[in-house]
């Protein structure tokens, strides 16, 4: 299981810190063509969940391969969870339908998986 674990937070990690980084170096408008969400959304605010999902993405691989603050990779794992179901009601409040919203419902729940699993009975 603690090999699993790694993958998912392995391969999650590396989404969201490069979702993360593309949202803080890339300006709003230039977004918006594949990301229409950002629309509802300040400059400040689509830098702010940039930087959320960038520090989750780090966050998620780093503290356990260095073996520091261990407990920072589910703490990690719970925040892009939360991250993610804001995102699931963003699209489905902006009429998305479900499709739109089907990516952040899984990414949110192998977070939260991810998250579980490392607090309790495989945690570090």
């Amino acid at each position: 299981m603690n090999i699993a674990l790694w993958i998912i937070a392995s391969v999650l990690g590396i989404c969201f810190a490069g979702a993360g980084a593309m949202k803080l170096t890339t300006a709003k408008d230039d977004l918006l063509e594949k990301m229409p969400w950002v629309d509802d959304f300040s400059a400040s605010q689509v830098k702010a969940i940039g930087a959320a999902e960038l520090a989750g993405g780090i966050g998620l691989i780093l503290p356990p391969v260095v073996g520091i603050a261990e407990f920072l990779a589910p703490t990690a794992a719970a925040g892009l969870a939360a991250t993610m179901a804001g995102a699931a009601v963003v699209h489905l409040r902006r009429g998305d339908g479900v499709a739109a919203a089907l990516p952040a419902v899984v990414l949110g729940g192998l977070a939260l998986f991810v998250a579980i699993m490392r607090f309790g009975a495989e945690s570090f």
